[in-house]
C-alpha cells in the first residue's frame, strides 16, 4: 500500500547508513517515525544514531565515520532540492601540503565573519560618501554667497541671483542626503548584529568541543578495540596449549579465565563504540542546527545590505530630483531673459535727459 502523504514542512531523507528519517523543515525537527496528520505525531527531536548495520565498515577520518565510497548512491541529500550547508560542510578542508587544516565549520565561520567585515566596509564607503556630500554642500553654500557678478542687471541680473540662490538650495539638498545617509544606510550597517562576532564564537566552541569530545571517544574505541585483540590472542594461545595438555585442571581455569576477560573486553569495547556514536549522533545534530542557523543569519544579512542598498538608490534619485526642482526657477528666468526690455528699462531708470545736442551756428 502507498503510504499517505507526510503533513506540511515534513520531508523525508536517508541516513549515512540507508535509514529513513523526518524532518520538520519549518523548525528543524527529526524523528525516526513518519510523521501523520494524526493525533500523537511525533514531535520531539530524535537523535540522530550513527550506528553501522552488520558487515558493514565505514572508513575514519579524523575521528569522524563516513561511509564507504559504494554506498553513496544510498546517501541522500538533507536538502536535495538546493545547495544547503548543512550539505557540504561534513569533511574537513586540507591545506596544500595535504594537512588538516580547518574543519568544515569553521570554512562556514570564516564566511560569516568575513560578510560581516564586508558590512563595515560598506559602512565606511557610505561615510566616504557622506563627506564628499558635506563638502560639496559646504562648497555649494559658499559658493552662492559670492559676490561675483552681483551688479549685473536688468532680467538677466535677475536670472543670474537665482542661479546663485540655487546653489544654497542644491546645498541644502545634499545636506539632507548626506543626514539621510547616515541615519539610513550608514548607522544599521554599523549597528547590525553588534553581538555577532561573539555569537560566532560560542557557536565555534560548541561545535569544537562536541568535536573533541568525538575524538576522545574514538581514542577510547581504539584503546578497546587493541585490548580485545590481546585477550583474544590469549585465549587462543591457552585454548592451543589446552590442546597439548590435556585434563590439565589449571589450564582449565586459566581458560575460563582468559574467555572471561575476553568478554570483559568486547563488552568495553560495545560499550566505547556506543558512547562514540552517541558522540558523533550529537556533533551530527548540531551541525545540521548550527548550519541552517549560519545559513539564516547569512540570508538576513545579504537580504539587510540589499534593502539599504535601494534605499541608497532611492535618496540618490530623490537628490536629482530635489536637484533639478532647483534649477527650474533659473530656467524660467533664463527664458524671459529679454536685451531689448533690459535696455529699455535701464534707459528710464538712468536716463538723464531727451534732448538731443546740435551743432553751433554762426
Amino acid at each position: 500500500a502507498v503510504p499517505p502523504p507526510l503533513p506540511p514542512h515534513w520531508r523525508c531523507y536517508m541516513s549515512p547508513q540507508g535509514r529513513k528519517y523526518y524532518v520538520n523543515t519549518a523548525n528543524n525537527e527529526t524523528t525516526w517515525e513518519r510523521p501523520s496528520s494524526l493525533p500523537g505525531t511525533p514531535k520531539t527531536p530524535q537523535r540522530h544514531k550513527n550506528s553501522l548495520p552488520q558487515g558493514t565498515y565505514c572508513p575514519n577520518v579524523n575521528c569522524v565515520t563516513f561511509p564507504l565510497l559504494s554506498c553513496l548512491s544510498e546517501q541522500q541529500l538533507l536538502k536535495p532540492d538546493e545547495w544547503s550547508y548543512c550539505d557540504y560542510f561534513w569533511a574537513d578542508r586540507k591545506d596544500t601540503q595535504g594537512n588538516s587544516a580547518l574543519t568544515g565549520f569553521e570554512v562556514l565561520l570564516q564566511k560569516q565573519l568575513k560578510g560581516k567585515h564586508m558590512q563595515k566596509e560598506m559602512a565606511e564607503f557610505i561615510r566616504e560618501r557622506i563627506k564628499i556630500e558635506e563638502e560639496y554642500a559646504k562648497s555649494l553654500s559658499r559658493l552662492s554667497q559670492c559676490p561675483l557678478g552681483g551688479h549685473e542687471e536688468g532680467t538677466l541680473g535677475e536670472a543670474w541671483a537665482q542661479l546663485k540662490k540655487s546653489l544654497a538650495d542644491e546645498a541644502e539638498v545634499h545636506i539632507k542626503f548626506s543626514s539621510k545617509l547616515q541615519s539610513e544606510v550608514e548607522k544599521p550597517f554599523l549597528t547590525f548584529r553588534e553581538n555577532f562576532k561573539k555569537d560566532m564564537k560560542r557557536l565555534d566552541h560548541h561545535i569544537s568541543d562536541l568535536r573533541k569530545q568525538l575524538v576522545g571517544r574514538f581514542t577510547s574505541v581504539e584503546k578497546a578495540r587493541k585490548a580485545l585483540a590481546e585477550r583474544q590472542k590469549e585465549l587462543e594461545l591457552k585454548t592451543q596449549q589446552m590442546d597439548i595438555k590435556v585434563n590439565n585442571s589449571k589450564m582449565e581455569e586459566d581458560i575460563k579465565k582468559a574467555r572471561r576477560k575476553s568478554t570483559q573486553a568486547g563488552d568495553e569495547l560495545m560499550r566505547c563504540v556506543d558512547l562514540y556514536n552517541q558522540s558523533q549522533s550529537k556533533w551530527f545534530e548540531e551541525m545540521v542546527t548550527t548550519s541552517l542557523e549560519l545559513e539564516r543569519l547569512e540570508v538576513e544579512r545579504v537580504e539587510m545590505v540589499r534593502q539599504h542598498l535601494c534605499q541608497y538608490t532611492t535618496l540618490r534619485h530623490e537628490t536629482d530630483m530635489f536637484n533639478q526642482s532647483t534649477m527650474e526657477p533659473v530656467d524660467k528666468l533664463l527664458q524671459c531673459v529679454d536685451p531689448m526690455q533690459d535696455r529699455e528699462r535701464w534707459v528710464r531708470e538712468n536716463k538723464t535727459g531727451e534732448v538731443r545736442p546740435v551743432n553751433l551756428e554762426i
